[in-house]
């Protein structure tokens, strides 16, 4: 007669604000975070996810299934360090196949101090994020199954959220830096810049590392400096363009002292900007336009985007939870692009000077080059510039 064989008990549990309960596998680190939760439709780049400053403050839910097949490695990272506080994902990772692997995702979000969860229904999770909004949560991992729902679901009620918080200060560098990187290519893989290129400086709001090799690529000395700088600080360099990168939080907060910046350096130049992300709700603020909270946010590397004026749509990645209004948009700047998902803003730009700037990611990582353009745009722009 066989016998019955008990279920393991939960090694992981997730509590969302209004009370609901999902219990899972942990994996990677254990104990508690508090944070949003979101959703992610890529299909690949659990890594650079996992390590983009733009998700500071926030687990995210991979709506692929497969998660840690192939593996993780040092190449990959955006940032130093893991910046999303937790993955959600529908199976366990499984073993990496790989042959960049140099480690499997369940030891490095472990000595990176992330904590997973598997086994959850991540359709379900993914649903009530839509209908409701990004919900705060408690993700808690512990091996021996022992969880205090109601701390837990306490917890997740007093977390403030994301409006509010200058999120950018915290990922930001500490002090400037030079970076000559290039875009990763086959067979060399990493490669320097070798020949002088044109001077940028980039404001680093949480700058992915592709953004910065991507810079480089087209043709940009790149100088990196904290997201506090002030216009004086920028124009030190003798800048011949300079740039606006992600970031997390909300653009308002940290419009308090990189709106001034920016404004600075627009009255006192003609400089070519180019904003990315935050960076673009950044621009957006400077040039007189109010940022909105979404309900749930864009975030994957399959998000259809228009250009108003060619009138080519362009498949991108995305990564934001605020939004610049477009309705809010003054006199000389145009609206350049629209999300094909729900009409919000993706681009805008000065009528008369060379000033861009697009709420999606060109350099993708993960996702697809179709926007690679903009960088050269950006270059152009300080060529035509002398």
């Amino acid at each position: 007669m066989p016998v019955a064989q008990t279920p393991p008990r939960p090694t992981a549990c997730l509590t969302l604000a209004d009370g609901t309960v999902f219990y899972g596998h942990g994996f990677g680190a254990t104990g508690e975070t508090v944070a949003e939760l979101c959703f992610n439709t890529a299909m690949t780049g659990y890594q650079e996810i996992m390590t983009d400053p733009s998700y500071a403050g926030q687990v995210v839910t991979f709506t692929f299934p497969h998660v840690g097949n192939v593996g993780v490695n040092d190449e990959d990272d955006e940032a130093a360090e893991p910046v999303a506080s937790g993955m959600v994902v529908k199976w366990d990772p499984t073993e990496p196949s790989n042959w960049r692997a140099a480690e499997d995702l369940r030891g490095w979000l472990a000595r990176r101090g992330r904590i997973g969860i598997g086994g959850i229904d991540t359709r379900r999770l993914t649903r009530a994020i839509r209908q409701q909004g990004a919900p705060h949560v408690a993700l808690a991992h512990d091996p021996e199954g022992r969880f205090d729902v109601a701390a837990l679901v306490a917890k997740a009620r007093a977390f403030s959220g994301l409006e509010g918080l200058d999120l950018a200060k915290d990922v930001t560098c500490s002090q400037s830096y030079r970076w000559d990187e290039k875009r990763w290519a086959w067979p060399e893989g990493y490669t320097k810049r070798d020949v002088p290129g044109r001077r940028v400086v980039a404001i680093d709001f949480g700058a992915k590392r592709n953004i910065l090799r991507c810079l480089a690529s087209a043709g940009c000395d790149v100088t990196v400096l904290p997201a506090t700088a002030t216009a004086e600080e920028v124009l030190a360099h003798d800048p011949e363009g300079v740039f606006l990168s992600n970031g997390p939080g909300d653009p308002a907060a940290t419009g308090q002292y990189a709106v001034p910046m920016i404004r600075e350096v627009l009255d006192k130049t003609d400089l070519p900007v180019f904003g990315i992300c935050l960076g673009h709700q950044m621009l957006a603020l400077a040039l007189g336009a109010r940022t909105i909270k979404m309900n749930h946010g864009h975030h994957g590397a399959n998000h259809p985007v228009k250009d108003l004026e060619t009138g080519k749509v362009e498949i991108t990645s995305m990564n934001h939870g605020f939004t610049v209004d477009s309705q809010t948009l003054p006199d000389g700047v145009k609206e350049t692009h629209v999300s094909l998902f729900d009409g919000s803003n993706c681009g805008i730009r000065m009528a008369d000077r060379p000033v861009f700037s697009v709420q999606y990611h060109p350099e993708a990582s993960p996702g697809p080059q179709d926007s690679y353009y903009l960088f050269e745009r950006f270059v152009a722009a300080m060529n035509a510039r002398g």
